[in-house]
């Protein structure tokens, strides 16, 4: 038996989709690339805001610190994985949609193909649609790791929304630190330059 990761070939792994590149920095081109890796991994069909969440929270000091205090992202990390283990065992075989496209998911790709899975389910893809649009109100060519987070807790039914409340990050008062100058809440901690 072959481990799940052999589906994503090499150059999948290093070269992100030409579409992640559009209005994304290196910092967030990695945070979905690495997404996708932990979709195939898990033997998901599509990556969700749940992986983005995860592989977002891996890659960006500034969205962790968004996100509270140690305690709160340990304890969010141990849901986000348990995904692979259980917790997120009712959400295989099911598209992450939250309602306003209708969405028929494609054919099951067959053993050893990994093309369903390297696909953004409906809240992925707007989630990342929203953040890059984020960033052109504020006049930036390239969206940030926060920009990502307000999207992802902007849709109050993702999965990466149920798994912030599950483990007590409640999704408005994310929203309202995220709306937080960013500058005011590195500075707390200490003097940044």
């Amino acid at each position: 038996m072959h481990p799940r990761t052999a589906r994503l070939s090499a150059h999948d792994a290093a070269n992100p989709h030409p579409d992640d590149a559009a209005g994304l920095g290196a910092e967030l081109a990695a945070v979905v690339a690495g997404a996708r890796r932990r979709a195939v991994r898990d033997g998901d069909r599509q990556i969700d805001t749940a992986h983005l969440l995860h592989s977002l929270l891996e890659h960006d000091p500034e969205v962790r610190s968004a996100v509270g205090d140690p305690p709160q992202l340990a304890r969010l990390l141990g849901y986000l994985v348990q995904r692979s283990i259980g917790y997120g065992l009712r959400w295989q075989g099911t598209v992450e949609d939250s309602g306003p496209i209708a969405v028929v998911p494609g054919p099951r790709a067959g053993a050893g193909e990994a093309k369903d899975a390297g696909e953004r389910s409906p809240a992925a893809a707007a989630a990342l649609a929203h953040a890059r649009e984020r960033a052109r109100q504020r006049g930036e060519a390239r969206a940030t790791g926060l920009d990502l987070l307000a999207a992802l807790v902007a849709d109050p039914r993702s999965r990466a929304v149920e798994v912030l409340e599950r483990a007590g990050i409640p999704a408005r008062d994310l929203n309202a630190r995220i709306e937080t100058d960013p500058r005011e809440r590195t500075g707390e901690g200490g003097a940044n330059s």
